[in-house]
C-alpha cells in the first residue's frame, strides 16, 4: 500500500465493493493514519465501472472484477473469488457497498469473518435501499449498523450501531450525506476493535 508500511503479521482483508468505494477509501486511510494490524490485499467488485477500482489503483492494491452475468451464476463467481482470496492469503473480507447477496459457499470459506455496514439501525430497514426506507417511514432516528454477515439479508450479528437524528428540515440527500459521514467514521472504529479483539486470525 502506498506510503505505508506493512508487518508480516498484519491480518491480511479483502474489500468487496460495487460503487464509488468512499467506505473504502475511509478504511485505507484510517489503517495509515491510525496504523491498524491490518492491510486490504484485494478488491473485489462486480462493476468494470466502479470508483473503487480509481481508489484501489492509486494504492496499488490488486483487485478483482467479476460478472455475475457471464459466470451464469453465484456459485461459479464466489468459486472464483475463493480461489482468489484463498491465494491472497485473506483472513476476513470487508463489505463496503457490494450489492450482492452472500451465498453459503463464501460464508463456509470464511464463517464469521465477513462484515457488512449497513445504512439503517437493523433489524429496521433491512435491503438496498435503507436510507430511503426509513426517510420515507417517516422515523426520527435512523443510523448505521456494522454486522457480522450470514445466510439473510442483512441478519447477521450486530457489532456495533450508530444513531443519525432526523431533523423536519433534512431532505433525503442530506439524510444521506449525514448517513455516509457516520459510515467513514464508525467502519474504521470497528475494524479496529475487530483487529484488537483477534476476530480475523
Amino acid at each position: 500500500m502506498e506510503g505505508a508500511s506493512t508487518m508480516a503479521n498484519d491480518v491480511r482483508l479483502a474489500v468487496f465493493a460495487s460503487g464509488h468505494g468512499t467506505n473504502f477509501a475511509a478504511i485505507l486511510d484510517a489503517i495509515q493514519t491510525q496504523s491498524l494490524s491490518c492491510q486490504i490485499v484485494r478488491l473485489v467488485v462486480d462493476k468494470a465501472n466502479a470508483g473503487a477500482l480509481a481508489i484501489a489503483e492509486a494504492h496499488n492494491i490488486p483487485t478483482l472484477v467479476v460478472n455475475y452475468k457471464a459466470a451464469g451464476s453465484r456459485d461459479v463467481v464466489e468459486q472464483e473469488i475463493i480461489t482468489q482470496l484463498k491465494d491472497d492469503g485473506v483472513q476476513g473480507i470487508l463489505l463496503a457497498g457490494y450489492m450482492r447477496i452472500i451465498t453459503p459457499k463464501l460464508l463456509q470459506a470464511f464463517p464469521q469473518k465477513i462484515v457488512n455496514i449497513h445504512p439503517a439501525l437493523l433489524p429496521s430497514f433491512p435491503g438496498t435501499h435503507g436510507i430511503e426506507d426509513a426517510f420515507n417511514y417517516g422515523v426520527k432516528v435512523t443510523g448505521v449498523t456494522v454486522h457480522f454477515v450470514d445466510e439473510g439479508t442483512d441478519t447477521g450479528q450486530i457489532i456495533d450501531q450508530q444513531a443519525v437524528r432526523i431533523t423536519n428540515d433534512d431532505t433525503l440527500a442530506s439524510l444521506e450525506t449525514k448517513i455516509h459521514d457516520v459510515e467513514h467514521h464508525l467502519y474504521p472504529a470497528v475494524l479496529a476493535q475487530l483487529l484488537k479483539e483477534e476476530v480475523f486470525n
